[in-house]
Parts: structure tokens; sequence; C-alpha cells
């Protein structure tokens, strides 16, 4: 049997596309392996959403060059990376064998098989009309086991914010019919999967036939589903009754990643963000009002085309005011065919090295106000989802709060159990503790044997 690696850059939803691939491989007779140097396959599935991220995948390209050269390994890559630069991937990478777009993961089978059969330098990259368009669907026995579950209810954005290659490289808003999310996430309970998290660029914009409120609702009442998640929102989807099903919902978990990208009303409008700083604060302080405690975590851009110091200001000071219990903050950079750079050089590009002093004073204001979060669960019980043994210590377990807050903790608990654990100790990305009390066992029992993941580098790393 031949053996594949996927090294998986970016969001949430290459996460999900990388599990579809891992699938597709399998019934082609792949098995996974955790090491690039063993693998006949090796796919980047890419990122652009931020420059670092496209560096980083031309830097492992690099790297796999040797191990194609070795191994005679097919050398892959996809993603959004693939759909921008398409055929201009072969030419600058000599040695790369295929090229396709997130709209064509059905298709990596028939790719794979021209680059085998006819020696054919593969690309594969025009989007599926929204007609025809099928959505990746997870595969409940390779599920079977696994505690938490991603599940695709749209695709593509129609915002077009300034900064931003989505709308260019997913393609324009397309959403999943209800019915069949449903259906996925009965699938996955049945499996033992004990929490889903609803996925899309543009989740809370959902149009499958069904409000996403509605969806949300429905999905936390398929049996064997305790928690329900979501990402990624737009401030300007977060209606009253979105606001109204976490008020009446427990399931629906308490955490919404709520991306603001800055404190300037001035700035916003340029970015093309439909919204002012106070109706953003007037939305979330609804949102805390209908359910106290919720974790609200964040994007920042720094140093957006003629941000001034005096408007890096009104970031931290909307920092401190909202409390963020974290946010993924990042230097801008400029993507191409984006409207922030086509017009950079007139709105004032921002000098890398105040750019990056910037996003240093803001994650340090960040990195306190985080601890401040976790120091205040010291000392308290907290309920926790356990998804399997620590990445740090194999005897001590691992799992999440309903806030979204990672806990590794001493106890016996299998994966899929809910259970309590006093928190000890806490840094502020995580606490630790022992676990005090089962308040739920799992409905399946776990796989003995844990199956490789595909590498997954964030596009923040």
């Amino acid at each position: 049997m031949k053996r594949y690696f996927i090294h998986t850059f970016g969001c949430q939803m290459n996460v999900n596309d990388s599990l579809r691939m891992s699938e597709a491989l399998s019934k082609m007779s792949y098995v996974p392996t955790p090491e690039a140097d063993n693998a006949d396959l090796i796919i980047l599935n890419t990122c652009s959403i931020r420059e670092k991220a496209e560096d980083k995948m031309l830097s492992a390209l690099g790297r796999y060059r040797a191990v194609k050269a070795s191994r005679g390994a097919i050398l892959g890559v996809g993603g959004c990376v693939a759909q921008q630069e398409k055929d201009k991937l072969l030419k600058k990478v000599p040695y790369l064998d295929f090229v396709f777009g997130p709209d064509n993961i059905a298709k990596l089978p028939e790719v794979i098989a021209r680059v085998q059969d006819a020696r054919e330098r593969v690309v594969e990259t025009a989007f599926v009309d929204s007609e025809e368009y099928v959505f990746p669907r997870a595969d409940a026995e390779t599920s079977r086991g696994k505690v938490s579950e991603f599940v695709t209810v749209m695709k593509g954005c129609d915002n077009v914010c300034s900064f931003c290659i989505v709308p260019h490289t997913r393609g324009r808003e397309v959403s999943r019919n209800f019915p069949e999310v449903l259906n996925e996430v009965a699938d996955l309970a049945g499996v033992g999967v004990r929490e889903v998290t609803l996925i899309g660029q543009n989740v809370n914009s959902y149009q499958g036939g069904i409000s996403f409120a509605q969806l949300l609702l429905r999905t936390a009442e398929v049996p064997g589903i305790e928690r329900v998640r979501f990402t990624t929102s737009h401030p300007h989807d977060l209606s009253d009754e979105l606001i109204e099903a976490f008020r009446v919902q427990p399931k629906i978990a308490p955490h919404f990643h709520l991306p603001v990208q800055c404190g300037s009303d001035r700035i916003l409008k340029m970015m093309r963000r439909d919204y002012t700083v106070e109706q953003y604060m007037e939305r979330l302080e609804k949102l805390r009002a209908a359910r106290p405690g919720i974790a609200i975590t964040t994007d920042i851009i720094v140093g957006f085309p003629g941000e001034t110091e005096e408007e890096f200001e009104m970031t931290l000071q909307l920092t401190e005011r909202v409390k963020y219990d974290n946010q993924f903050s990042f230097v801008y950079s400029p993507r191409p065919k984006t409207g922030a750079a086509l017009r950079e050089k007139d709105w004032g590009p921002i000098p890398h090295e105040v750019k990056v002093a910037r996003l240093e004073r803001l994650q340090k204001v960040q990195r306190r106000i985080s601890g401040e979060y976790t120091q205040s669960q010291v000392g308290l019980d907290v309920e926790v989802l356990v998804e399997g043994p620590s990445r740090y210590d194999a005897t001590k377990r691992f799992g999440r709060t309903p806030e979204n807050r990672t806990v590794n903790f001493e106890g016996d608990a299998p994966a899929g159990s809910v259970v309590t654990v006093h928190v000890e100790r806490a840094t502020p990305n995580q606490l630790a503790g022992k676990q005090v009390a089962v308040l739920k066992a799992p409905t399946v029992a776990p796989l003995p044997v844990e199956l490789p993941v595909p590498l997954h580098v964030p596009a923040e790393a």
C-alpha cells in the first residue's frame, strides 16, 4: 500500500478539506504516514490569507523536493494558493506534479491517476457553479472514535473586504441544504462524535433553507450531540435571532469568534467593514446579556495602510474595553487583487518595523487579559469534554471547556466523557487540574489506536 502525507496550512476550513482528502485517498488504497520522508504522495494544502503562510509553503516545497528525488514521490499543492496561482505555480516550481483548488477535492483521485498514468502535470482550479457544487461530506466511519468533528455548511464569501483574498480563492457564497447538514451530524453522532463545529468562510450568513440560528438549534437537538460550535462569523450577521439561540439552547457552546479587525471607524471603512466600533459593541453587549460568561475571541489586523498611531491606540483601547478571551492578530500584508493592495501607495504603507512593534504591543496586552481570564478559573470546578491523552504528558488527559479553554488534567475518563475538573493552575493559554467527577460517559467506545492526522500549520504561524 502506498503512503501519503498532507501538510495543511491555514484555517479550520483547510483542516476540514485535508480530512476529506484523506478519506478520498484511503479509497485509493493509500495509508497515512506521520513522516513526509516515508511518503509516496505529498500534498500541501495551502493558505493565502497572509503572505507569511505562502512563504512557508514555498519553503516546505523546497524540503519535500528531496523526498521526491529520493523516493519518486508525487508532489501536489491544493488550497487557496493553488487557486490563486493556478498554472503559474507549475512554472514557479518545476518539480511540482499537480495543482488543484478547493472546489476540486472530489477530483483528487482523477488528478493523481493522470499524474501516475499519463505522466501529466495537472492543473484543476476551475470554480464549480453553485448549482453543481457538491459539499465535501465527512465519512462517518472514518470519524468513529473522534470526539469532535467539522461539518461544512457553506463556502465562499460575498463581502469583498479590501484586505481579503478569500472571494478570489474560495468564490461566492454557496450554502448547503440544511437536511444534508443534519443528516451528516446524525451520522457522526451515531459513531460517537459528541461535538460538531459548523464551518464556512462566513458561516452566519448561511442560507440553506433555514436561518443559521435555526440550523444551530436543530443541530443541538440531534441525539448524542453535547456541544455545537461554529466559525467564522461577520459582525453584520450577528442577528437578534442568533443571539436568542444562545440564550435558549445551552448546547450551543458559549464561545463566539467575532472578528473586529480594527478599533478605528475610519480604518474599518477603508477595510470595507460595514459597521462602526459602537455598532460592533452594541451587538456584543446584547450577546453577553443573553449568554453571561460567553467567551469572545477576535481577529485584528495591525498596520493597515494609512493607520496612524492614534488609530492603533484605538485598537488597544477596544481590546481593553471588550476584554477578549483571546485574539488572532497579524501585521497587514498586501494580497493580490485586493482593494487595499491596489491602493496601498495612495493610503500610505506602514513600515514593517512599525507594524511589528505595534503587533507586539497589542499581543502583550492580550496576553495579560487572557491570563486574567484563566487565573480567574483557578480554584473552580469546570466542565470538560475529554478529547484524549494530553499532548504534553501521555499520563494525563486533555479536553476543552464549553468556552473553548484547553484543559490538561489528571484523570482516567475515556475520550468522549464529560467530566468535572478542579482547576489548580493556569497559564494564559491553558488550565490544569484534577478530574473530580464523571458527568457523562462516552456514547461509543474510543478507538484503541489513534490514527495519524495531517500536519497542520495555522495561517498565523
